[in-house]
């Protein structure tokens, strides 16, 4: 596969706070990557950095072979009107003006463009209302008029308007419930089966993403800590962060679930801030910490099964011998 888009050991600094450190991640053409974590882990940050709303302290995102964090002013503005990448809130009553219509709404990206009549902006957001699964008689509304589930798809549909490449959806489902919550999901991985578009699903909850999602990326204390294939990620957690995500999420257990209790943190703690910038950032609340995760960076080793893995833990093959026998 291609890859689309490229984070290089990318740091993000707000206030002196260190968001994310050193991370870097690879994102396949064509592909839907899920990224997990929980609140704090710098998930959505990621994703704010790449479309330019989060501050770059140092790190290179390369999209498509072009360096995003080197354009500056009249050159940012100009590719931004491309609508290559487009980032889906998690907010639709914040992020959808109330006072404009639906159909203005969708239209604005196409607006900007400025290359487009009346009329080709009119069928384009038809056509996009109709993608999502609206009906296009929706569009003479507000978003106060129409249904939670509604105003996502319109977050949606605003978005593939403009016929991005990538699409970064920032929790697309935490608000709704269960029905369309699954709408929403089918409806992401149908736009990528259709259209061809990338997607990045940004999330805390592993079952949103166990149906979906071809590869699974987790993050802690602003640092990726596991990534790979999402069904061997759940089936055979390697990280202990991970392992502890899987086991509190039930409905993706796998043969041999691991109990939550045997996982448990040793203590809670806010990620890097007990050790230095190279330490484990899951190091002072994981279980099987020993000292070389307080002094040392945890060097990713690379695990080859069908598709290459890669774990950021020092004891990632010996972690579950410390288990009580019964939960191995």
């Amino acid at each position: 596969m291609t890859t689309l888009l490229s984070v290089d050991r990318l740091d993000v600094t707000f206030d002196r706070h260190r968001v994310l450190a050193d991370l870097s991640l690879q994102v396949q053409a064509g592909e839907i990557l899920g990224v997990i974590g929980e609140t704090g882990s710098g998930k959505t940050t990621l994703a704010r950095a790449v479309v330019g709303l989060a501050p770059v302290r140092s790190g290179r995102i390369t999209f498509d072979g072009t360096d995003l964090t080197a354009l500056r002013g009249r050159a940012r503005r100009a590719w931004r009107r491309t609508g290559q990448v487009q980032y889906v809130f998690q907010d639709p009553l914040r992020a959808l003006d109330p006072q404009h219509s639906i159909a203005r709404i969708v239209a604005e990206g196409l607006a900007i463009a400025g290359d487009l009549d009346h009329n080709a902006i009119r069928s384009r957001v038809t056509a996009a209302l109709t993608q999502v699964g609206l009906d296009p008689s929706l569009a003479d509304r507000r978003p106060g008029q129409i249904s939670g589930g509604q105003r996502q798809r319109v977050l949606l549909a605003r978005a593939i308007a403009l016929g991005p490449r990538l699409l970064l959806c920032d929790e697309p489902v935490s608000a709704l419930d269960a029905s369309n919550r699954n709408h929403v999901l089918r409806l992401l991985a149908d736009l990528r089966d259709t259209s061809g578009v990338t997607v990045v699903v940004i999330s805390h909850d592993l079952s949103s993403l166990a149906g979906i999602a071809d590869r699974v990326a987790v993050l802690y204390g602003g640092r990726l800590v596991e990534q790979g294939p999402i069904g061997e990620v759940l089936s055979d957690p390697r990280h202990p962060y991970t392992a502890l995500l899987t086991a509190s999420a039930p409905s993706v257990r796998r043969e041999h679930p691991l109990p939550a209790r045997a996982l448990r943190p040793a203590r809670d703690h806010t990620p890097m801030a007990a050790f230095g910038p190279d330490a484990c950032s899951y190091a002072s609340r994981c279980p099987f910490a020993t000292a070389a995760c307080t002094t040392a960076p945890a060097i990713e080793s690379t695990v080859l099964s069908t598709v290459e893995r890669a774990v950021a833990c020092h004891h990632a093959d010996e972690w579950r011998s410390r288990l009580p026998v019964a939960a191995r």
